[in-house]
């Protein structure tokens, strides 16, 4: 059975593209599977059950933890959750953050989309693009190694954000992430809420 030599690498391409991409989706899949038990085993040991876990976004008691965190990187615990609040005390999001990274997980209740400015104008390109490029020369430099180079991945559903992975931070970028998030999601929560 002889087809055209073009279908066939066509579909040879084809092929390829689809491994490519399940690959792809299976990386992010474990990654969002290893974040997902992380984040549960946390509330877990903060006393939460499975079904209470959106009280969680904005727990009153760990409000003091954020004052506390601009000390030397080794002395604050090892983990903490920090609750984002507009202006007005509405909830907007949580920092989950760990040794290695943070974790934004933005309030589900408000459906914050990846094309409602300033997010992509403000935190993306002037904020964490702009982190990762001061890295990037820091490493072509040799001043850095590539492992603690700032990274970040926006995880989304279609154009909705879950979640934003930020490794390698420290504690003046945290305190500029805090309020550079936080300002970006009263912006867009604001818009969403307008007419």
């Amino acid at each position: 059975m002889s087809q055209d030599p073009k279908k066939l690498r066509a579909l040879v391409s084809f092929k390829k593209k689809l491994e490519s991409r399940i690959e792809e989706l299976d990386s992010e899949l474990k990654e969002l599977q290893v974040t997902l038990e992380t984040i549960n085993s946390i509330l877990l040991e903060k006393g939460f059950k499975r079904g209470d876990i959106k009280e969680v976004v904005a727990p009153k008691e760990e409000v003091p933890a954020k004052e506390e965190k601009p000390v030397l990187q080794q002395v604050p615990e090892p983990e903490s959750v920090i609750p984002l609040r507009s202006m007005r005390d509405e909830p907007l999001a949580i920092i989950y953050v760990d040794k290695q990274s943070i974790h934004v997980l933005p309030d589900e209740s408000k459906n914050f989309n990846v094309n409602t400015p300033p997010f992509i104008h403000f935190l993306v390109e002037r904020v964490l693009a702009k982190m990762q490029e001061k890295d990037s020369e820091l490493v072509r430099l040799g001043k850095l190694k590539p492992d603690n180079m700032f990274a970040y991945n926006i995880i989304r559903e279609g154009d909705l954000i879950r979640e934003i992975v930020i490794r390698n931070v420290d504690e003046d970028r945290l305190r500029e992430l805090k309020s550079s998030i936080r300002w970006t999601f009263e912006k867009m929560y604001e818009k969403t809420t307008k007419g």
